[in-house]
């Protein structure tokens, strides 16, 4: 799963590696991004692609009140497209999520070490992900927000935790953000292959384990003491 991520690139990153027609939302660097925070996500519009703010948890427009949220931060790929929470956004409402990379805990001792992963090549992630707009039901509140895809891991990342983020390059990324669901089975196979991205990981400070924490240092090599 994906329970945590960072993102700290500039709006050009973006702009170049995910072809957002508009990077000029300033976007401050998070290094620590929990379950119900705002984060950046990456939408198609009539006009082009669109760098806006999301709350981290899909609330289905149904939902009567937020609370579910934090339990809605990543959607299995195998069920997306089944699941009455999910469908309805897999249909229609895409996203990318843009991340230098995410944290996964791994249990050693008797105690959980939080790990970094990252693109070895040094470049920001697309996970693919849905949105929503949901509007509370005495209308008091509207807020936008997002889910990530979650598949299988592969390779060294699979040491780590069972599952991962589904990864986009820049030729499913421009499908998975086509509108509509013209073709179920292209989008299927963009999340089967979507763990394609060749990634690097390393353990990092535990002060990542509280979320009130955001610093730089939080992706950083921990010291041999911890």
């Amino acid at each position: 799963m994906c329970g945590r991520f960072a993102f700290f690139s500039a709006a050009e990153a973006v702009q170049q590696l995910f072809g957002v027609d508009d990077a000029s939302l300033a976007v401050t660097p998070q290094y620590n991004i929990a379950p119900t925070d705002l984060a950046a996500g990456i939408r198609q519009t009539d006009s082009g692609r669109s760098l806006g703010m999301l709350h981290w948890g899909l609330l289905p427009f149904w939902a009567k009140d937020k609370k579910m949220a934090a339990r809605m931060i990543n959607a299995r790929a195998e069920t997306v497209a089944e699941k009455p929470a999910y469908r309805a956004a897999f249909k229609s409402t895409r996203c990318i999520v843009p991340a230098d990379g995410y944290y996964e805990w791994v249990t050693r001792d008797g105690e959980k070490h939080p790990w970094y992963i990252t693109d070895e090549r040094d470049r920001p992630l697309g996970m693919a992900g849905l949105w929503s707009s949901w509007t509370a039901p005495d209308k008091s509140e509207t807020r936008e927000t997002f889910t990530v895809l979650t598949t299988e891991a592969v390779g060294s990342i699979a040491s780590l935790h069972h599952r991962m983020p589904v990864m986009l390059d820049d030729v499913t990324a421009e499908h998975w953000l086509a509108g509509g669901d013209s073709n179920p089975p292209a989008l299927r196979d963009i999340i089967a292959v979507g763990h394609a991205t060749p990634l690097r990981a390393w353990r990092v400070s535990r002060a990542v384990n509280n979320a009130r924490n955001e610093a730089p240092e939080l992706i950083q090599p921990a010291n041999d003491d911890e």
